[in-house]
């Protein structure tokens, strides 16, 4: 599998990474096990979890797998911290809970350092430079070799990725932040993106099949034992399940009818190679899934069809977007 830069630094990743929000809950150890070592096998690398996923759950079963089947020098291991179980207060990203959130992460992974360590959302009730000094303490100790962030707007990236920039070699370059990007969400073109462009700091998209609608299979009906089925998962689908979100399926379908590919590939292609993108974050449940994502490799779309897929995505960004003498 091809390998890209994260950002202006040394970090390289596959340009496809596997997600694991439902390890340890909806995926199991013997489903994740097949994931991991077929990813692997592809020559994936970035593998992307979270502190809150499964409630620690999903790294300690990464954790596992990397002893006994994956070399940890092979793989590129992503996660976040910040999220919090308090209705109240979301996220806390004081530099106190970030750093013993890290300690407990490390923990469950069995390492001792991850490769890409993130903020898990915006906090605006700690002060940013705060936050960031937990990213230059973890760096500098060794715990992380590279930071960045998840969730953040347009001018919360700019500030953040400013700030580090105004002490080169005391602070710690932002590498990357993860965002959703998908055919089905493109809100991050606005002022997320141009942000990260500028300022040269990779984008890790999330949610590349919009919460699988892309793939088809919501088209007709919700399929038994989809995530749109399910009662914990069923409200994370609902919103790309409009009227707006079936035309751009259809034109996706219709371009992998074109092509002899599936909606998947055409979908996961179409965000991999956009501006700025180091790589899709993909979620498979099955290996099936998992082999027709690697199977994207070889693709690359037509300019014709990408440009007939954003018509057809396109988001409506009006003032100050445009220049307001054409509104």
């Amino acid at each position: 599998m091809e390998h890209r830069h994260v950002g202006r630094t040394g970090l390289r990743v596959s340009r496809i990474g596997l997600g694991t929000l439902t390890w340890a809950r909806d995926t199991g150890e013997r489903e994740a096990a097949d994931l991991l070592k077929a990813f692997w096998e592809a020559g994936g690398t970035l593998v992307d979890t979270a502190d809150v996923y499964a409630d620690g759950g999903a790294e300690y079963l990464l954790g596992r797998l990397v002893q006994d089947l994956v070399p940890r020098r092979d793989l590129v291991i992503a996660t976040k911290a910040g999220g919090v179980p308090d209705p109240e207060r979301r996220f806390d990203c004081s530099r106190g809970h970030l750093l013993a959130a890290l300690d407990a992460s490390l923990e469950r992974l069995g390492t001792d350092y991850v490769d890409l360590w993130q903020v898990h959302a915006y906090d605006p009730f700690t002060p940013l430079e705060e936050t960031l000094q937990a990213l230059d303490t973890a760096v500098g100790s060794g715990r992380a070799r590279y930071a960045g962030v998840a969730g953040f707007c347009g001018w919360q990236l700019a500030k953040a990725a400013s700030w580090q920039l105004a002490a080169p070699g005391a602070r710690t370059r932002l590498a990357g932040i993860q965002m959703e990007y998908s055919l089905l969400q493109r809100g991050v073109e606005r002022e997320v993106l141009p942000a990260a462009l500028d300022l040269e700091v990779g984008l890790l998209a999330s949610s590349p099949l919009g919460r699988g609608v892309l793939t088809g299979k919501y088209r007709r009906s919700t399929p038994p034992g989809s995530r749109g089925a399910s009662e914990r998962l069923a409200p994370f689908v609902e919103p790309y399940l409009d009227d707006a979100a079936a035309r751009i399926v259809d034109a996706v379908a219709t371009a992998a009818d074109g092509l002899a590919v599936t909606p998947l590939q055409v979908a996961l292609a179409w965000v991999r190679d956009r501006p700025g993108v180091a790589a899709p974050i993909i979620g498979p449940r099955t290996s099936q899934q998992l082999g027709e994502a690697l199977s994207v490799e070889s693709l690359t779309l037509p300019d014709e069809i990408c440009r007939a897929l954003d018509d057809v995505s396109a988001p409506v960004h009006r003032y100050p977007d445009h220049d307001w003498s054409t509104l």
